[in-house]
């Protein structure tokens, strides 16, 4: 290495999102006399606000864009390095920032986050929508677009359809639903409505919405729409960076051209199959590929054999970690999924080297009622049991498995209405044998909650349903609930007084 090393930290924190932004605050507060650099690109920082324990696993927060300067100024012992990372060199335990710079280190947590899966690279037409910086772009894009192709069913997709306005959305859906990582198609039902009603904002005539139950069929399209005045918002400035907030389209105005309020086309079980400009199509003269008349900047080819014309196409599919410089010239072993493994103690497999966040993949023996999904609450569990780790080896103190990885638990907003979700809220790997019980009052709430051997493994709330504490306490007490069956969702009867 040509480059000599400026200065060495005990600890050194690359990312500065939630993962680390957490396990900086940790360590610093941990060991206060310790000297910590946090290496990020952004000037900006994210961080966590408003936090709120909400029962024994969930807990609810804000995240917010600050300033580095003000973890500096909380911790005087912290060294923020404006720069993004070129190279990790693991055995002289040193990193390489793109300024030229070098560091060295005694403990290393990597948290840089993940990337957008692009449908394609390289495409002017093609968005994806990660960080706050592509969301300011996508805003640019959209105020002059008549139609957008949304291709994605996770969160940022359910909300990206929702406060898009005055533009025309096609959705393409892998899933016979919507929402698929979140809920399932009674969920996604319940959901739907407000894809045609007004938004709350402004009390209006009601008008009434129109819905189907039966399942789309395969390829089948379903069209909703709701009209209402404009109501302009402003946006802030953002920077390159970290990924979006769960209210990212706050204080964005998400406006297209058209009068319409919002017309949402659904395709559902289908995926891109191609996509290519107006020229293209030109060229190719496949009398299969035209289109309806009018000519758009891009086309988008579905596997269900439609095609359609767009302004631009907004890549929602999730994230990949995001490794890269990092790989060269070191040893890490990686998950299926791309991201570093982790074992329970937030280590790689390299020395000294830990990860924290959506980069990691948690690869020791789950407990039955956990899954990993690469959301902000899990960023912060993960940065913040990280630094707890890196402290407590530096300490030679024994540590434990943190209690947040005993029970998933994660609560959000969809469509303006409160979603909570405990263990293995869809049955994941739970095989056949697990059955459902579901309460749905239209308009109000949605309660499922899933079965195995008679007792709760998982629940979905969307509402104000007051629920989530008992439910959370059935799920770690695995107590038998067979003596109950169909009255554990009966509404007459109030659960909690059951259970206390």
């Amino acid at each position: 290495m040509a480059h000599k090393v400026e200065k060495t930290f005990r600890f050194v924190i690359v990312g500065g999102g939630i993962a680390g932004v957490t396990c900086v605050e940790q360590l610093s507060s941990q060991i206060p006399s310790a000297e910590v650099a946090l290496i990020t690109a952004g000037p900006h920082i994210k961080a966590v606000t408003n936090y709120k324990q909400v029962s024994k696993v969930l807990e609810e927060f804000d995240v917010e864009e600050r300033p580095s300067s003000v973890l500096e100024e909380k911790f005087p012992n912290l060294t923020v390095i404006h720069s993004a990372v070129k190279s990790l060199h693991t055995q002289s335990h040193s990193v390489e920032t793109a300024d030229g710079r070098v560091f060295g280190y005694e403990k290393l947590c990597l948290c840089s986050g993940g990337r957008p899966k692009l449908l394609t690279q390289e495409n002017p037409y093609v968005l994806g929508i990660r960080d706050t910086d592509s969301a300011q772009e996508f805003q640019k894009r959209l105020s002059k677009a008549k139609r957008i192709v949304v291709v994605g069913n996770g969160g940022i997709a359910l909300e990206l359809v929702y406060e898009v306005e005055g533009c025309e959305v096609i959705w393409a859906v892998k899933d016979k639903a919507i929402g698929n990582t979140f809920f399932d198609a009674g969920a996604a039902q319940f959901l739907i409505p407000s894809l045609e009603a007004d938004k709350p904002e402004r009390a209006a005539p009601c008008k009434r919405p129109r819905y189907t139950t039966e399942e789309p069929a395969a390829g089948a399209s379903q069209t909703f729409t709701a009209d209402r005045n404009s109501r302009g918002r402003n946006s802030g400035p953002t920077e390159p960076g970290s990924a979006l907030g769960p209210d990212w389209h706050e204080g964005i105005a998400l406006r297209g051209a058209e009068q319409v309020s919002r017309r949402v086309s659904v395709e559902y079980q289908c995926e891109v199959e191609k996509i290519f400009t107006s020229e293209e199509l030109l060229d190719s003269q496949q009398q299969t590929l035209r289109p309806e008349n009018g000519s758009w900047p891009v086309y988008i080819q579905l596997t269900n054999g439609k095609t359609f014309g767009c302004d631009f196409v907004v890549s929602a599919t999730g994230v990949v970690p995001n490794t890269e410089p990092f790989l060269h010239g070191n040893n890490f072993a990686r998950a299926d999924d791309g991201g570093l493994r982790v074992d329970d103690h937030m280590m790689t497999s390299e020395l000294d080297v830990y990860a924290a966040g959506d980069v990691c993949t948690a690869c020791w023996e789950h407990s039955p009622l956990w899954q990993q999904m690469r959301l902000w609450t899990q960023a912060r569990q993960m940065g913040w049991y990280a630094g707890r780790c890196m402290a407590a080896h530096v300490l030679s103190e024994p540590i434990e498995l943190d209690f947040c990885f005993e029970l998933f638990s994660h609560i959000t907003k969809f469509f303006n209405y409160k979603v909570v979700l405990l263990g293995k809220f869809n049955g994941q790997g739970l095989g056949p044998d697990h059955e459902l019980l579901v309460r749905c009052t239209k308009g109000r709430e949605y309660v499922k909650v899933v079965l195995s051997g008679g007792r709760m493994v998982g629940a979905v709330l969307i509402g104000e349903t007051d629920l989530e504490e008992t439910f959370e306490n059935l799920i770690l007490n695995q107590m038998d609930l067979t003596p109950y069956g169909e009255e554990l969702l009966n509404p007459n009867i109030d659960i909690e007084d059951y259970f206390d």
